[in-house]
């Protein structure tokens, strides 16, 4: 009987937790995601939150979309294994031609053969390219450009359009890829064509305006919206999940609103853009006010989804669920807003401020096509400075690069290389070399001799390997990727300089944990001379500076690749024919890459004043700098240099007790 008893009591606890798992498995399965198709290509985004928005909902509830017929993708089965020849692009990478257009142009379409004039990857022949580029035109009679005669049923050709006004072709697509404008994920083929965003007719073609956070930051706690109208303005409304602004079956009070005619982008957190292809424009506009792109069932392409990571920027929303939008917007934590926002404007910043870097980011995805993924990771798409920045011929590797230490929790390790570059008169350096052999972070010393004497056969003796590299007696050349330097960080320095080991030691130190930027000791700063109607700089000391010279400075050996391989030829002849202007250019890359200001350590009063090094023929006839910075200026498209009032001292300097205690003694001497 106890047997029995025993048995019914387990058989009944067995049963009630077979019901609970029954009834618990289902709830499971509702709450996580449906994971994609494996293998099938989708369109950008990919819904992975549907069944959680229908449990908002009852059956029914939701209205149903128009029926649309199935409609191919343009080009049937064409992906980039089948219809590109990858064999071409395997001896000098991606070279591109461009078809030349005959006729009257556009400003952005000269700005499009402008910006792959400057590129790296320009060819002037069809038969050495590995890209064949052609521009689709709209006519005025609407006649389309012409079938070119290397078309090949469009192998290895891109036709590009950066407006939404695609010129109906007249001819078959093929095997070409397709580089258009906000195109719709019903015809868009991922991994083969590019989608580009949707520009106005003013865009500017190089530089560009920067973002607007700093203008469009509202008062915290108190969120805005912005509803994006079919006109082209702007509805600011607050977020209230009482009232649904974009959706005409809502009855309550939409609360406060504000109309903002025009371009004009309000001062708002949340920018509602409905998912016609139209608004696309709004989309634009939002990113380079710092305002949150939250895309209401969006039937376009983002722009180069194939490489940004859409969710750190913006928000895809069902624009069918108004209530439950706008209460996650609500309750979105500040930490996570401001984190989408800084995103927002380092892509407008990277990518999309202006026409020249839409063109190489549509360039630089075709690349990494042909070199594999591994050519930029993702890490170097959507994280500062950018893949444009990080270029592949130097590494893959994010930590070789001097951006990403902090992102990853490290610092770089290793020594520094001295690089001294000998100009005119010819006099090798030998108490610098001495002074910078004594220092226990310094692994070699390189003599860069660019001046007409020749080197003394005798060279002092250090605790370093010496090595002498003949120069090639240009001021640039100091800034050549030498494959001599083995170290991330380089001194450079002239035959001039004049520094102490401690000052080295310390600098070095300071460099450790700042890689990015450059540090130095000497310094000029630039400023807005109204009188000129242009940029000066002064060399006078004062509390406030922008550029450091390089005459004694250390950076990350990263820049050399990036002043030699990425700077155009117009800007290294300009330093070589003004030698002036090298240390103004190499502050200009910095400061256009790092958006940051150089650093300043402490020297000794044994210092030489600030001023520009000579040519290695000496003193001729040089550009003054005035003109280096307004002419560098046009050609950036804006003004990089930033300004700081900052200088790093070591601890305890110039403190009243006693030497003993300090680590840098000899910083203190007169």
């Amino acid at each position: 009987m106890q047997s029995w008893r025993r048995k019914s009591l387990w058989l009944a606890l067995s049963a009630s937790w077979l019901l609970v798992l029954l009834r618990v498995f289902p709830l499971l399965r509702m709450a996580v995601p449906a994971r994609p198709w494996v293998g099938a290509p989708q369109g950008w985004p990919r819904w992975l939150d549907a069944e959680l928005l229908q449990s908002f909902s009852q059956p029914g509830e939701l209205p149903e979309d128009d029926p649309q017929p199935p409609q191919a993708p343009r080009g049937g089965s064409c992906d980039w294994g089948a219809c590109f020849d990858v064999s071409k692009c395997r001896g000098g990478g991606l070279k591109v031609f461009v078809y030349p257009v005959a006729g009257p142009i556009s400003d952005t379409h000269r700005g499009i053969l402008a910006s792959i004039e400057s590129s790296r990857s320009r060819s002037v022949s069809p038969d050495e390219a590995c890209l064949l580029l052609l521009l689709s035109l709209e006519a005025p009679t609407g006649e389309c450009s012409p079938v070119p005669q290397q078309w090949n049923g469009g192998r290895n050709h891109l036709v590009l359009s950066l407006h939404s006004a695609f010129c109906p072709q007249t001819f078959h697509l093929g095997q070409a890829m397709v580089a258009k404008a906000s195109p719709t994920v019903d015809t868009f083929r991922p991994g083969f064509d590019v989608a580009l965003p949707l520009l106005p007719e003013a865009h500017p073609l190089r530089g560009g305006a920067p973002g607007r956070l700093g203008q469009h930051s509202p008062h915290p706690g108190v969120p805005l919206l912005a509803l994006a109208e079919e006109r082209g303005g702007w509805r600011t409304a607050v977020p209230d999940s009482s009232a649904c602004p974009w959706d005409g079956r809502c009855e309550q009070d939409r609360g406060p609103e504000q109309t903002h005619p025009g371009a004009t982008l309000p001062n708002a957190t949340f920018c509602l853009i409905p998912g016609h292809r139209p608004d696309a424009l709004h989309f634009l506009q939002a990113l380079q006010a710092g305002c949150i792109p939250v895309l209401l069932s969006p039937r376009w392409e983002l722009p180069f989804s194939e490489v940004i990571d859409w969710t750190k920027a913006a928000i895809v929303a069902d624009e069918r669920l108004p209530f439950q939008v706008l209460a996650a917007l609500q309750e979105m934590p500040p930490t996570r807003v401001l984190a989408l926002r800084q995103q927002t404007q380092f892509l407008w910043d990277a990518y999309f401020s202006s026409v020249e870097k839409v063109i190489h980011t549509t360039l630089e995805i075709i690349q990494d096509r042909i070199f594999g993924a591994s050519a930029h990771p993702s890490l170097l798409w959507n994280s500062p400075p950018g893949a444009l920045l990080a270029l592949p011929t130097f590494s893959t590797s994010p930590l070789d690069f001097p951006f990403y230490h902090l992102q990853r929790g490290s610092r770089p390790v290793g020594r520094f290389s001295a690089l001294i570059w000998v100009g005119a008169p010819g006099q090798p350096p030998l108490k610098l070399i001495q002074a910078v052999a004594g220092s226990q972070h310094c692994a070699q010393i390189l003599v860069l001799w660019s001046s007409e004497k020749p080197p003394p056969p005798r060279w002092p003796k250090t605790t370093v390997p010496l090595t002498v590299l003949e120069g090639q007696r240009k001021v640039s050349d100091r800034f050549f990727p030498h494959r001599a330097i083995s170290t991330d960080a380089v001194l450079s320095l002239d035959a001039q300089s004049s520094l102490t080991t401690s000052e080295v030691d310390f600098a070095f130190v300071v460099w450790q944990n700042f890689p990015e930027r450059m540090v130095g000791f000497l310094t000029w700063s630039h400023f807005w001379d109204e009188a000129r109607g242009g940029w000066g700089y002064t060399a006078e000391k004062a509390n406030e500076f922008s550029v450091v010279l390089t005459s004694a400075a250390l950076y990350h050996r990263y820049y050399h690749t990036l002043f030699t391989h990425s700077l155009p030829k117009a800007l290294r002849a300009l330093a070589d024919e003004a030698p002036t202007c090298v240390d103004i250019l190499m502050n200009f890359l910095v400061a256009a890459v790092t958006k940051l200001p150089p650093l300043k350590v402490p020297y000794g009063k044994q210092h030489l004043e600030a001023r520009p090094p000579l040519a290695p023929g000496g003193p001729k006839s040089q550009l003054p700098a005035q003109d280096c910075i307004n002419r560098m200026a046009v050609e950036f498209g804006y003004m990089p240099l930033v300004s700081s009032r900052l200088r790093l001292d070591p601890v305890l300097f110039k403190d009243p007790v006693s030497v003993l205690r300090k680590k840098y003694r000899s910083l203190e001497k007169p």
